[in-house]
């Protein structure tokens, strides 16, 4: 479908604030810190307790609580206020399409009622007492290295996600394309069978849904033509690992996959991807808009390492958490069973250590965890080993991946994958030689790697369900006329997020943060690179 205009000129935006997403230094809190608390007794009479009658609409401005929620009913503001604008901006198409009602108003959606285009969820949900209150660095923002320079500061709200009773695209003449992209992920197919389920919910023709083989390359290589995805073809899909689509790593020709969205009349395309595939979809959404395609291009942000900013945890992670502790759990076992014995088990994590770190402390057993985040030195960790082997007589050592790589010289380390993704030596193989060096046959090393094993499973209950939620979203968010956006959890909501924003960084664990801390604190882990 090409651009026609049937408003004002140019791609719409839910909101006019273009340098909130600026990468920017964050030098202080920026008067999110509340360096003086004033506490006021508020009176609580029977009166202001009683139950507000059936029915009743609240005012605006009044908090609201029920067994089934809470939240504030917008208080009505003037065009243009500070409030209003302070909210992450969307891409929309809606100036070239029509707005029409919801398949869905019949019956108000089931019974549940739609979402409205004000409806807004607080990114920032901490007031600190000062700027020495723990986490307090950055509070306008989100961190990505951990250090001043490395704030990306952040507006108040973000636009919440779920079905709109207006939507802007006609079901029965919407052409779909879902493609899946890099690495494997647990959870894909579940993403891939509930935007099918969804799209085929609003009226979307079984024909008109495509599936992309084998990545982005599936719009235009011969060999990987589309198939057709009907509800029939997906049903029990998610209960595989793995992407019924397949996948691949980069090189996508972005003009080329814009000339076939055009040629083929798509005009909705759901990328599921981590910061590449994201990436990717940003790139298609412009060539869109320079090329006066009227698609709309929406991601669903995956990353087994958890490195998506802003969103809570990409789908999958916990699934990876889980089956990485299956790991651990063997390696206690066998360091536990010898004399000095030494478990060292690497996982996943290339630049962030969210895997190693949470499981780690889920697990309960690791004794010894070092990610991308924070260094180490060799000498430390072999004696903090040894005082390790004299309390328990045993240790179990969890690395990232991507730790200590400032520690190998060689061993096939340097440059990037076709994803962009930096290559990494092998720091286990390095760990387990530099332990066997060090305690020269005075302990029982057992080296453990299950690699591919954490992402190629079915997902759990709990990242099943996310995955349902992030796929109606998506398919809620084209229907509403965005583009360029994807969906994702914050702060225990769903919303959308303009996808230029989340891919200006991987996520990292923050040295200095809560969570680490707390891992730490329980295991007893010494600075390693003092």
């Amino acid at each position: 479908m090409r651009l026609q205009r049937h408003a004002a000129a140019g791609l719409g935006a839910t909101k006019h604030r273009e340098t909130h997403t600026a990468r920017l230094p964050c030098r202080s809190t920026r008067g999110r810190a509340a360096l003086q608390v004033a506490c006021v007794a508020t009176p609580h009479s029977a009166d202001s307790q009683k139950e507000a009658p059936k029915g009743a609409v609240p005012p605006p401005g009044q908090y609201v609580s029920s067994p089934f929620g809470a939240g504030r009913v917008l208080t009505p503001s003037p065009p243009g206020s500070i409030d209003d604008d302070d909210v992450l901006e969307l891409k929309n198409l809606r100036n070239y399409l029509v707005p029409r009602d919801s398949p869905f108003i019949a019956d108000n959606n089931h019974g549940g009622g739609f979402v409205g285009d004000r409806d807004r969820i607080r990114l920032h949900t901490v007031e600190f007492e000062s700027t020495e209150s723990a986490g307090s660095f950055c509070a306008d923002g989100v961190l990505t290295n951990g250090d001043e320079d490395s704030c990306i500061l952040l507006p108040e709200w973000a636009i919440r996600c779920g079905p709109r009773k207006t939507i802007y695209f006609d079901p029965k003449q919407v052409s779909a394309a879902v493609v899946t992209c890099g690495g494997l992920c647990p959870g894909l197919n579940d993403v891939v069978q509930n935007i099918v389920y969804t799209l085929t919910d609003y009226g979307v023709p079984e024909d008109n849904i495509l599936g992309i083989r084998y990545g982005l390359r599936g719009f235009y290589e011969r060999d990987a033509k589309p198939i057709t995805l009907t509800r029939k073809y997906v049903d029990g899909i998610h209960l595989k690992g793995g992407t019924m689509l397949g996948t691949s790593r980069g090189g996508a020709n972005v003009k080329e996959i814009v000339r076939r969205i055009d040629l083929w009349g798509l005009n909705m395309v759901f990328v599921v991807g981590g910061n590449g595939g994201n990436a990717a979809a940003n790139a298609i959404s412009e060539e869109c808009e320079a090329q006066g395609v009227c698609c709309s291009v929406v991601g669903v942000p995956k990353s087994i390492d958890n490195d998506i900013l802003i969103i809570d945890k990409c789908f999958g992670f916990e699934t990876a958490v889980e089956e990485a502790q299956r790991a651990l759990l063997a390696a206690k076992v066998e360091a536990g069973s010898a004399r000095n014995g030494l478990g060292v088990v690497k996982l996943m994590g290339r630049q962030s250590g969210f895997i190693a770190m949470q499981a780690a402390m889920a697990s309960g057993v690791a004794d010894v965890c070092l990610i991308p985040e924070i260094p180490f030195r060799m000498d430390k960790l072999c004696e903090h080993v040894a005082t390790i082997f004299e309390k328990q007589g045993h240790c179990v050592v969890c690395v990232a991946e991507g730790a200590g790589q400032d520690l190998l010289t060689s061993g096939g380390a340097g440059g990037t994958d076709a994803s962009g993704n930096p290559i990494l030596a092998d720091i286990g193989v390095y760990l387990r030689n530099e332990f066997k060096k060090h305690f020269k046959g005075d302990a029982d090393i057992k080296y453990i790697d299950p690699s591919y094993m954490i992402r190629s499973v079915p997902t759990t209950s709990n990242d099943r369900i996310y995955c349902k939620v992030l796929g109606q979203g998506a398919v809620h968010g084209a229907f509403a006329g965005f583009t360029d956006i994807t969906v994702g959890l914050v702060n225990t909501h769903y919303v959308y997020l303009p996808i230029p924003t989340i891919i200006q960084a991987a996520r990292k664990v923050n040295p200095k943060g809560r969570r680490w801390n707390r891992l730490i604190t329980a295991i007893r882990q010494p600075d390693l690179a003092a």
